[in-house]
């Protein structure tokens, strides 16, 4: 599929480069987080959080409401679901990867997607961008054989696990805190989790 670039006005629907701020340190830090051959997401990691960037990102894009920020690292090629929250995502290229991304008001009444709307996006390292709450997106990609490492900033508590069970419509899709899923039935998620996803679990290796 064809990968453009964040700074595409394609892009715009979706999100946004962010500005002004300086990621130099984190993206040194984020060297340090393991790079495994499957993927491996951690919401929030103190290492990250300790660096002046925090306090910067809490500030300037999340008006001081609490954050946390986190990694998402690994080796993947697949779409496999796609999630959203209320509110924007942070994501800040470790090295360089590659972003699926769709609009949320493209989900039917009945919680389909078609993945053939999806778009794919190359995040260069050192680039942040903002993914607004109506962008529906999962894991990066690899831009390289050498996987990828992308800090994933997100309200506090976002993605963490639920104190109760959600059923019935969009609720059923709530699978963590601040986290609706619409997953493949090829995407290798865990039994029970909620699907939707129609078409093709794209692979931007192809």
């Amino acid at each position: 599929m064809e990968i453009k670039k964040v700074t595409d006005a394609a892009f715009r629907k979706y999100g946004r480069v962010v500005e002004g701020i300086d990621f130099s340190g984190l993206v040194a830090k984020l060297a340090e987080t393991p790079l495994p051959a499957d993927v491996v997401y951690e919401p929030s990691v103190e290492l990250l959080e300790a660096l002046p960037v925090f306090g910067e990102l809490q500030k300037k894009c999340y008006g001081e409401l609490p954050i946390q920020i986190g990694y998402c690292n690994g080796n993947n090629y697949k779409l496999n679901a796609v999630e959203y929250h209320r509110s924007s995502e942070i994501n800040v290229g470790g090295t360089d990867a590659v972003l699926l991304v769709g609009w949320q008001p493209d989900v039917t009444d009945d919680f389909t997607y078609e993945t053939a709307k999806m778009e794919a996006f190359f995040l260069p390292k050192g680039t942040a961008v903002e993914l607004y709450a109506t962008t529906l997106h999962y894991a990066p990609c690899n831009a390289s054989e050498g996987g990828f490492q992308v800090a994933i900033v997100l309200p506090k508590d976002t993605n963490l696990p639920m104190e109760q069970v959600h059923e019935g419509g969009e609720d059923a899709h709530l699978t963590a805190r601040n986290k609706w899923l619409i997953g493949h039935p090829e995407g290798g998620l865990p039994e029970g989790s909620p699907m939707g996803l129609i078409g093709e679990n794209l692979d931007i290796s192809k």
